[in-house]
């Protein structure tokens, strides 16, 4: 019940629809009941000649014994019996299609909306999340959450939600019918709905344990497939293709299981009440024989009473697999909620201070940190030094030293666990999280472009950049020469994560945006490795271009950046070993003198520091 109010408090802001929705819906009930009505003058007036100039009796209120004729309904006008029941039944059918049209088409308008709403909603939540979230989410998982299991809900708020209308409002119009022409056979006949109904609710859980269980299969196939579509050059290169393969057909077969596991509890409820449906039909026929020789009930009558009571039991049974979809949806909904309901890791606090430009530096002050997944994994531990403004400041140390760890913390990527990391003087804590990052410029190893143009790439941050400036960047990045090459320009789509590109034009492009969204904090992550000596040269000039006037936090960067630093901080296992420039620890003989060595000792192994 929780997930379902949930889910329709989405569809609140679009009360006015939904009103009109129920009342057009119950307007196309009312029609249908209106058919089953006509049922009896048809066969006591319309085909029986010697009754046909009597008045045409629709029903008897059960309550004030009023008895309502077809010429109440009919214009007066009309005399002929035949002309008034013609005229009845087209009104009713062009009431019921008109009044279902719009009626669909308005809680269709609502579901979808309140859907798409709630998609939006799931999506800018999970786009606040921190890095420790989607560190044990996986994308594929994610993907199908945001996309499959919504698409199950949208399912159950639009069509199914308009069948509900229409089936409902049906069923209680046929019920009053059935009522009104004899209310104690009514009473009979629909003695065997809750034989129907318990067994129904139990399949309904049933079928939402199942529902759940169905989308985690399929999360873990479409975790499958995208893994395989991103990483198919390291599918290839490996021979991996059967392994693949086998993985793939594992988790269709466990999908199909489940998948045909639903059905199986799904259809269970429809023949149920196809057994009680018939029981109530053959007791009804029974009873009806003695009625009709008595003279208590006419032919007509009992013909339109058990027409209502058998089109009674469609949306019934309509009903029951209805309510077998909703608890569908509700099963896909779980996930959908505890994404919602995640509590975010990086958050700002009430009046966040907006920090608008960089003037002093940035400040670790006995910074603690473990991440959050592996509390008993890698930690920095009272880590302490300052970036000065203007300054270019290298981290160094071996592989696992926590060098890019450490520079995460200045964007806010993660919270530290003790200390603090402030900037000008305030703790990022503190500070606006737009605002923080707007500072801060990130060239990293391995670059993400978009599949989109080049421009778009570039003007990433910026997206209302006018060409000029894109171009200026581009040029400044040394790309503008190899992008003019390219067959539409700056307006070429790059291909999914920019694999159109070779490793050093992907450098530059990442270069050229950090370069439009001129931020005065740079952060270069490893941004020269796995690079040839040529584009290794190109770059580096593109860097030192961006580096200028402003303040660099280098991550193993190659020797002749780290050179250049004013300040070189040598890390080793989340600590602060040596702190010193390229001349004073050069022959300090500590790590950073054994790292040089090892560097020029074979130069062409790639050694990084």
């Amino acid at each position: 019940m929780t997930e379902l109010l949930r889910l329709l408090a989405y569809a609140r802001r679009y009360w006015v629809s939904l009103a009109a929705s129920v009342i057009l819906m119950a307007a196309a009930g009312g029609a249908t009941a209106m058919m089953a009505l006509l049922i009896g003058p048809i066969f006591d007036r319309v085909l029986n000649a010697s009754a046909a100039n009597t008045p045409v009796k629709l029903y008897t209120d059960p309550i004030f014994h009023h008895n309502f004729y077809l010429s109440n309904f009919v214009p007066s006008s009309i005399h002929n019996v035949w002309t008034m029941v013609a005229f009845a039944i087209l009104a009713v059918f062009l009431t019921k299609g008109v009044c279902d049209y719009f009626g669909n088409y308005l809680v269709n308008y609502v579901g979808f909306s309140a859907v798409t709403n709630l998609r939006d909603t799931v999506f800018d939540k999970v786009l606040k999340q921190g890095a420790e979230f989607f560190e044990s989410h996986s994308t594929g998982r994610l993907m199908s959450s945001i996309m499959n299991d919504i698409d199950k809900v949208q399912l159950a708020t639009s069509h199914i939600l308009a069948d509900l209308l229409r089936q409902t409002f049906t069923a209680v119009s046929l019920l009053l019918v059935v009522m009104t022409k004899d209310w104690r056979l009514a009473l009979a006949s629909l003695t065997v709905l809750p034989f129907v109904a318990v067994p129904t609710t139990r399949i309904g859980r049933r079928i939402r344990r199942t529902s759940r269980r169905t989308q985690d299969r399929q999360a873990e196939l479409n975790q499958i497939l995208q893994e395989t579509l991103s990483g198919h050059m390291v599918v290839k290169a490996f021979g991996a293709e059967p392994y693949e393969s086998r993985r793939f057909r594992e988790a269709s077969h466990k999908l199909l299981t489940t998948n045909l596991r639903y059905v199986a509890q799904q259809a269970l409820s429809s023949p149920l009440i196809e057994m009680f449906g018939a029981i109530t039909i053959v007791c009804l026929l029974t009873y009806a024989r003695i009625q009709i020789k008595a003279g208590t009930l006419t032919a007509g009558d009992f013909t339109s009473f058990v027409f209502a009571l058998l089109m009674l039991y469609e949306p019934v049974k309509r009903l029951v697999g209805i309510h077998n979809i909703f608890e569908q949806a509700l099963g896909a909904s779980q996930k959908v909620f505890e994404h919602l309901d995640h509590i975010e890791e990086i958050v700002e606090k009430p009046g966040a201070l907006k920090i608008e430009k960089f003037e002093r530096g940035i400040v670790f002050e006995n910074v603690t940190f473990r991440y959050p997944g592996a509390p008993n994994g890698f930690q920095i531990q009272n880590l302490d030094f300052e970036v000065k403004a203007g300054e270019v400041v290298a981290l160094v140390g071996p592989s696992g030293a926590g060098k890019t760890t450490i520079a995460n913390l200045a964007p806010r990527f993660y919270d530290v666990v003790g200390g603090a990391v402030s900037v000008d003087g305030h703790d990022v804590r503190d500070l606006d999280l737009a605002g923080l990052r707007s500072l801060i410029g990130i060239v990293a190893q391995d670059t993400f472009l978009f599949n989109d143009t080049v421009a778009n790439n570039i003007a990433y941050a910026r997206p209302d950049a006018p060409m000029e400036e894109i171009r200026s960047a581009a040029e400044t990045a040394l790309a503008h020469e190899f992008i003019l090459r390219m067959p539409e320009g700056y307006e070429t789509i790059i291909g999914d994560r920019g694999l159109k590109l070779s490793g050093g034009q992907r450098q530059r492009i990442a270069i050229a945006r950090a370069l439009l969204k001129n931020a005065p904090i740079l952060i270069l992550d490893e941004a020269t490795s796995h690079l040839d000596t040529e584009s290794e040269m190109l770059v580096q000039k593109a860097l030192a271009n961006l580096m200028e006037h402003r303040t660099v936090i280098v991550i193993a960067h190659r020797l002749s950046t780290i050179r250049r630093a004013d300040k070189i901080v040598v890390l080793d296992k989340g600590r602060v070993r040596e702190v010193g420039t390229h001349e004073e620890l050069i022959n300090h003989g500590g790590i950073y003198q054994r790292l040089h060595e090892l560097q020029f000792e074979d130069v062409g192994s790639g050694v990084d520091l």
